[in-house]
């Protein structure tokens, strides 16, 4: 994936710099940008943004407020050089939500490990989820892999939600992201209360979930998810679907078809010493285990023990 980094300065200074430091570096691409071309140029989203003050011709502070109110540019990491490095003047800028300042003249080692220690950030934060904050599959695969490394005793959860297309078709995705940082969140809680120290809980994507827990013996962890998501997700119902205890959805045919409100379904692959030798083999076995649960009407479980 290529890093395209905005340079802003208005007299195209600071571009060859960059070229020059990143000339071996092909995974990055400097653009350089004047600074009556912002609005323009922070429609396309870049991976980082870096300010030379001194080659602009209007105020950093009000430069840097634009990008941080700019909704698509919030979080985009944002790097100020100048000379002017008075504590003041460095901690107004700062205070903007900028992540680093860095004072003229530049050491171009430290500017280039910097820019490169920022795009490993972004990296790493890109596997989490924006949604939950949950750790995405890289982490969930490592930490299998740490698991059967060690030779532990654990097992795993994979978690999913029931009719939630239903759902999504009837209350719109932002009421459905609701349901899905819900379901994280009693997640969350219920496997904390079970192992805090040593569990781990990730996001596999859309309304998939992973829990991995030290030992075997997790009946009363699953009732305990279920009872706690049963007992609240009708909060995202209306009265009236709750008492119907279905929803109605038109098909692609125009049929009106009828769904049972949002459940969740779990299904437990039990990893004693020595059954698996990789991931691919606890997978597989969690699909199977994970589609007997959802084949009952409801929140479910099923738990895998079989032993080789």
């Amino acid at each position: 994936m290529v890093n395209e980094i905005y340079i802003i300065d208005d007299d195209e200074s600071s571009i060859i710099i960059f070229r020059e430091l990143f000339k071996n570096d092909e995974e990055y691409k400097f653009i350089s940008v004047k600074t009556e071309q912002i609005d323009l140029a922070l429609k396309n989203i870049p991976s980082l943004i870096v300010i030379n003050e001194d080659a602009i011709d209007r105020d950093v502070i009000e430069l840097c407020r634009q990008i941080r109110k700019d909704e698509d540019n919030t979080i985009t990491p944002v790097i100020v050089v100048s000379s002017n490095g008075e504590r003041e003047h460095r901690m107004k800028i700062l205070s903007e939500s900028i992540e680093y300042f860095i004072k003229k003249p530049v050491d171009e080692g430290y500017l280039y490990l910097t820019v490169k220690n920022l795009s490993r950030l972004l990296t790493i934060n890109r596997r989490i989820s924006p949604l939950t904050g949950l750790p995405g599959n890289v982490q969930i695969h490592a930490e299998l892999k740490k698991r059967l490394s060690n030779k532990e005793e654990f097992s795993v959860l994979y978690l999913d939600l029931d009719n939630f297309k239903a759902y999504n078709d009837v209350y719109g995705f932002v009421n459905g992201d609701q349901i899905i940082e819900f379901t994280a969140k009693v997640i969350l809680e219920n496997v904390h209360q079970y192992s805090n120290e040593h569990s781990f809980v990730g996001h596999i994507g859309g309304d998939d979930f992973i829990a991995i827990v030290p030992g075997t013996a997790t009946e009363k962890l699953c009732q305990s998810i279920i009872a706690n998501f049963d007992h609240q997700v009708t909060s995202f119902f209306t009265s009236e679907d709750v008492e119907k205890g279905y929803l109605e959805v038109e098909n692609r045919k125009g049929i009106i078809e009828q769904f049972p409100l949002t459940s969740i379904s779990i299904g437990v692959v039990v990893a004693d010493k020595l059954r698996f030798h990789n991931i691919l083999e606890i997978g597989e076995i969690g699909a199977q285990v994970k589609h007997a649960a959802k084949s009952v009407m409801g929140s479910s479980y099923a738990i895998d023990r079989r032993r080789e």
